[in-house]
């Protein structure tokens, strides 16, 4: 099916951050949006807002009669989405055209030129960087990204621009959909091994990645990964990191609650650029997204402007409450690694404060395959509390719960487990100088409501 064929799209999991921006570039198109989630929630009441009618009972009846005709409606899942869910069986059942999210953005990665970002963690903040570094250039671009710009506050930017960013996600393989003109691969940590396996089956999926970029284009990759590469004739490969490579970062200034550093780059270098989301990990972000950027013509000027008007992504690194008595934060960190680079740079920013997490895990195979390394990661701080893991789209494991990761905590970090429904009486109870709420599950609906505890005390 053409994408000038479809006059309406059903989406099945319409309130994914993923599948929700897609939607948007559908209504923007002025085709009829309609679909089915298992809860509302901000995105999909802002959604219905906008136009889209979506419903939250799994109901075949509950599909619009414009979604009904198969040779004019495009059906998108998740691929979190059982196999026997109803309406997707129906729309199976009566030859509808059905893709996955990933394929759509393929297709535009073919009428585009698709700037994408893929890695096991820092994708969401380099893709959503380099959108707003080019979106405010004279190249321009549009964007479809894993989190809400807190600039446009959207997950969608839209532009008359041949350039598309796309954020590639490596679950479930989705990113062999893409065909990108160029990529960053900011990591390859071994995760999803519930789907992959085998650490070698992760990383032969991003080389098999690599081969689907397109010939003039370029690969940007982190120098310290594990993977090997393996791109067509015609593509050029750049590497990157915080201070070695192509692209890498020099002579950087963090004081004041201010961080500064010059780019440096084969093309041209960029002198003081300064971060207006000042968190450390943000620097080697920042060098990856600049480098794509200026890959693609954006000049020394709009790469510091763009640096520098960057406002963040909600839920990395979200600060909800900062003073001169309390911080509060929200991260989506949800990987030993992720939370690794959180603690660093928690650390970094803080380093004469008592620092304490709450982390929700994401996933009982993820815990079970980690627990260890999640254990590592967080005992660079002063205080854990663990909640009850968040299931996802997972049924429970015999033996697999938070305790794993609280026993291999290091010798004096304070800890505690507490049920996630307690966590408001338990913050309540206590004082704290600097805390983070951390994790990819439904922990952060509680985050403002914290902050306005620890603010009131």
């Amino acid at each position: 099916m053409e994408l000038k064929d479809i006059k309406a799209v059903y989406f099945i999991g319409a309130g994914g951050i993923g599948m929700s921006a897609i939607a948007r570039y559908f209504l923007h198109q002025g085709m009829v949006v309609a679909g089915y989630d298992k809860t509302p929630t901000d995105l999909t009441r802002q959604l219905e807002k906008e136009g889209a009618l979506i419903h939250y009972e799994e109901n075949v009846e509950l599909i619009p009669r414009a979604c009904r005709q198969a040779e004019k409606t495009l059906v998108i899942y998740t691929p979190a989405i059982p196999a026997e869910h109803k309406e997707l069986v129906f729309f199976r059942q009566n030859g509808f055209e059905i893709q996955k999210r990933a394929q759509v953005l393929g297709t535009l990665t073919r009428t585009h030129k698709g700037l994408c970002v893929a890695g096991t963690h820092g994708k969401t903040s380099t893709s959503t960087m380099c959108a707003h570094i080019m979106h405010q250039s004279n190249v321009d671009c549009n964007a479809f990204l894993g989190g809400i710009s807190k600039n446009y506050g959207t997950n969608y930017i839209l532009s008359k621009s041949d350039y598309v960013v796309i954020e590639a996600d490596e679950f479930d393989r989705s990113f062999h959909w893409l065909r990108p003109w160029m990529t960053v691969i900011t990591a390859t940590d071994p995760d999803h091994l519930d789907i992959y396996g085998t650490k070698d089956a992760y990383l032969e999926s991003f080389r098999h990645y690599t081969t689907l970029i397109q010939p003039g284009g370029a690969l940007i990759i982190h120098r310290d990964l594990e993977m090997k590469s393996d791109v067509q004739e015609g593509v050029r490969v750049f590497d990157y990191s915080l201070n070695e490579g192509d692209f890498h970062a020099e002579n950087i200034r963090i004081e004041g609650g201010e961080i500064t550093f010059d780019f440096i780059s084969p093309i041209e270098n960029v002198t003081n650029v300064q971060l207006g989301q000042p968190v450390p990990i943000n620097i080697e972000n920042g060098v990856a997204a600049m480098a794509m950027a200026q890959l693609n013509g954006c000049n020394a000027e709009e790469l510091r402007y763009g640096m520098k008007t960057y406002e963040g992504v909600d839920r990395r690194f979200d600060f909800r409450l900062r003073n001169e008595r309390h911080v509060v934060l929200s991260d989506y960190a949800h990987h030993p690694q992720e939370i690794y680079q959180s603690a660093k740079s928690m650390r970094e920013l803080y380093s004469d404060r008592k620092i304490t997490a709450i982390f929700q895990p994401h996933l009982y195979t993820r815990t079970r395959d980690f627990y260890r390394e999640f254990a590592e990661a967080l005992s660079q701080l002063d205080e854990v509390i663990l909640t009850e893991i968040y299931p996802a789209r997972e049924l429970p494991i015999e033996g697999v719960t938070s305790q794993l990761i609280y026993d291999n905590l290091a010798p004096g970090v304070e800890k505690a487990i507490i049920r996630k429904d307690d966590v408001l009486d338990y913050v309540r109870s206590r004082d704290f100088d600097v805390l983070i709420i951390l994790g990819a599950g439904d922990l952060d609906n509680y985050t403002d409501a914290i902050a306005e505890v620890v603010n009131s005390k």
